[in-house]
């Protein structure tokens, strides 16, 4: 029983994504997203108390937008690391993740479209979410040894280099070639982020 109703629970979160990729935020509803899951809309009200939830249950999910844990190796390996090493890595493995989750493109490039109360939920998810990695890299540093870095506004320039890689991995669903480099390719991606260790490197010297 209770693995039947995860499962459930999972169509149900699944699908308010897949309608939302292909409808739009004004398309997403109790009904809609039930028969994506292929299940009676009841469900939703017994495993998740109002759709709401659901939405927000999507929100939070990992296969939405990565999580600590998939955007972080292990502790120790980040602690042998300078600030920008590990910066690097970071932004590189975040870019990673996020060319894995074509729906989740989808559905960033609906809210470009599109602002309301569940557009503001999912902002407000992945908002806490970078300041949740923030204070891990800054507690990070706290615990290592300090070097001429740590001055530096990383909070900016990751701000920066992250928005510059989504706004490519938004393209790419639609366009193949940005500025002469290949988006529909490994090799255009493999370019991009040597040029974000080059871009951190210029900025640590």
């Amino acid at each position: 029983m209770v693995k039947n109703k995860q499962a459930t629970q999972d169509k149900l979160i699944k699908a308010v994504g897949e309608v939302l990729a292909d409808v739009g935020f004004s398309g997403v509803g109790v009904n809609a997203v039930a028969k994506r899951a292929g299940v009676d809309k009841v469900l939703i009200y017994r495993y998740f108390g109002s759709f709401d939830k659901l939405c927000l249950a999507f929100a939070q999910s990992a296969d939405f937008w990565p999580s600590l844990k998939e955007l972080i190796p292990d502790p120790e390996v980040l602690s042998a690391m300078g600030t920008a090493e590990r910066v690097t890595l970071v932004l590189k493995r975040f870019t990673t993740s996020l060319r894995k989750r074509p729906l989740t493109l989808e559905v960033m490039a609906w809210e470009l479209l599109e602002r309301n109360a569940f557009t503001i939920e999912l902002e407000n998810v992945r908002e806490a979410s970078g300041l949740e990695l923030n204070r891990f890299m800054q507690d990070l540093s706290s615990n290592t040894t300090r070097d001429s870095t740590d001055e530096i506004d990383w909070l900016a320039i990751t701000a920066v280099l992250s928005a510059g890689m989504q706004y490519l991995a938004l393209r790419a669903r639609k366009i193949n070639v940005y500025n002469g480099i290949e988006l529909n390719k490994d090799e255009g991606w493999m370019q991009l982020e040597r040029s974000i260790e080059t871009l951190i490197a210029g900025v640590t010297t």
